[in-house]
């Protein structure tokens, strides 16, 4: 059973223009003690439901350039994972600005809002200050029941999707989209639907 799902409306929906993090946004949090798991309890159908929230701290992912760490931290950001997670998740490299790029989105959860953060030209540091939320959501919207467990997980994860990826995924009775020529970012509801964000034209667009 699950407990939320995402619906997104139609195909190659235009977003325009995103939002810009803002000086007072890349600020160092609060200090306090780092919560990697995150647990309580919330109400479902009249019930009180227990839930449990993994997550991992900037430093466990290496790979990150050291700019784009340096935007982590001072927002304070722990990477939250999947219930199904086997291995450190939800940060993705791929080449979303267009082909041959090198470029990172995250998912940044502080104090409950994980937000979805992409940061072109291989996290340069001129840019890793300009990164772009896609999307934002409370923790407690992404969770889901799942199976061998009466507790609720996290149900939200991003993964890279090449030009193929995204070809077939919008296999169907009727004619395909024309394929795309770089990378687009999967955005997924854990054994549930996946949009893609794709960037074109200095714009993201959902392919559904």
């Amino acid at each position: 059973m699950k407990v939320f799902s995402m619906i997104v409306a139609g195909t190659m929906v235009a977003l325009g223009s995103l939002p810009i993090l803002s000086q007072e946004a890349l600020m160092p949090a609060q200090s306090k003690p780092m919560q990697l798991n995150v647990q309580g309890q919330v109400m479902v159908e009249g019930r009180s439901t227990p839930y449990l929230i993994r997550h991992l701290p900037v430093s466990s992912f290496p790979e990150l350039p050291e700019s784009v760490v340096e935007v982590l931290n001072r927002r304070g950001c722990t990477i939250p994972q999947t219930y199904q997670a086997r291995r450190p998740e939800n940060v993705v490299h791929a080449s979303l600005e267009h082909a041959g790029s090198s470029d990172w989105a995250v998912l940044c959860s502080v104090e409950g809002t994980v937000s979805l953060l992409v940061f072109f030209d291989g996290g340069a540091e001129t840019k890793a200050q300009q990164a772009t939320v896609l999307v934002t959501a409370q923790e407690k919207e992404r969770l889901q029941a799942h199976s061998g467990s009466a507790v609720l997980g996290f149900n939200w994860g991003i993964d890279p999707a090449s030009p193929q990826q995204v070809h077939d995924a919008q296999m169907g009775p009727e004619k395909r989209a024309a394929r795309v020529d770089h990378d687009a970012l999967a955005d997924s509801v854990v054994d549930g639907g996946t949009v893609f964000h794709f960037y074109s034209k200095s714009a993201w667009m959902l392919l559904e």
